[in-house]
């Protein structure tokens, strides 16, 4: 009598289908999430953007002329200015903001 262990074919298929079903669930949830980051990263910058606009106000008694006037200068940006985790542009509009952009 043989007494061999392993698995069947049967077995097997079952597990792969199975895990192919957790994949088809899982995947979409992370990638919706790591999306959902990007557009929370965006927000965080531009109100950052836009308290440092008011900073540079209130230090200059001005507005800035323009976005880089704030984002070239290492006393309000030391690390650089931020970058849109979209690859959006930020713009620096007539109201002194920088407006959210759609996503």
């Amino acid at each position: 009598m043989r007494s061999e262990k392993g698995f069947t074919l049967v077995e097997l298929m079952i597990v792969v289908l199975i895990l192919g079903a957790l994949a088809a669930i899982a995947i979409p949830r992370i990638m919706g999430g790591a999306q959902t980051a990007r557009i929370s990263a965006c927000s965080t910058n531009i109100d950052m953007l836009n308290s440092q606009i008011e900073m540079y106000n209130a230090n200059t008694g001005a507005w800035p002329t323009a976005l880089t006037d704030v984002t070239a200068d290492p006393n309000y940006f030391p690390d650089g200015a931020p970058q849109c985790p979209l690859g959006t542009t930020y713009i620096y509009n007539a109201s002194k903001r920088i407006n959210p952009h759609s996503h």
